[in-house]
């Protein structure tokens, strides 16, 4: 009787290697992690001019990338996961103050305002009144500004970001601007 060959049963590695090898769109995990690194900082400070305390900051950005990495795979061009990560940091600090401000409403009294020690010291104020300008601008010229002036992005980039066209961009940005200089000139 001859020797029966061993026969080689597929394994379910084998399968998630022929799935990886065959996937040639998407977003490889590799290159998740290599923006993370190269860009987490960036985002954190995105997220921290479009909302005010840094815990939530950090919540949206590890959301963000959760929500990248879970998606990755309809991500076709690698080349714009930075921008996608963008864009999910965007829409998740709208969420984040639509969610607060629905907070505040609920809260039956106001919240005391707290002072902070470094309050005396000059650049403390020039970033309080900075901070508060920004908050009197609309929506869409805050964004366009935070994008444009803070994450360093072109015009171009802007306007994919937030879905809006390259004019709106230049139109927010200009008039962001022009309210801000009234803003920060005006008498405290």
């Amino acid at each position: 009787m001859p020797a029966a060959r061993p026969t080689r049963i597929p394994s379910q590695r084998d399968g998630a290697d022929h799935a990886e090898n065959t996937a040639a769109a998407g977003t490889t995990v590799d290159h998740l992690t290599e923006t993370y690194r190269a860009h987490y900082r960036s985002l954190l400070g995105l997220a921290a001019l479009l909302l005010d305390d840094t815990a939530s900051c950090e919540d949206v950005v590890q959301e963000a990338f959760i929500r990248v990495h879970s998606a990755r795979k309809r991500v076709r061009d690698p080349e714009k996961t930075l921008a996608y990560l963008r864009q999910t940091v965007v829409n998740l600090s709208r969420s984040a103050l639509r969610r607060r401000i629905l907070g505040l409403k609920l809260l039956s009294k106001p919240m005391p305002d707290m002072a902070s020690a470094e309050e005396g010291a000059y650049d403390q104020l020039e970033r309080d009144s900075l901070i508060k300008a920004m908050k009197g601008l609309q929506r869409r010229q805050r964004e366009v500004l935070v994008l444009r002036y803070f994450a360093d992005m072109t015009e171009a980039q802007v306007a994919e970001t937030l879905g809006i066209s390259l004019g709106s961009v230049k139109a927010y940005g200009s008039r962001g601007i022009a309210a801000l200089r009234v803003a920060m000139e005006a008498p405290a």
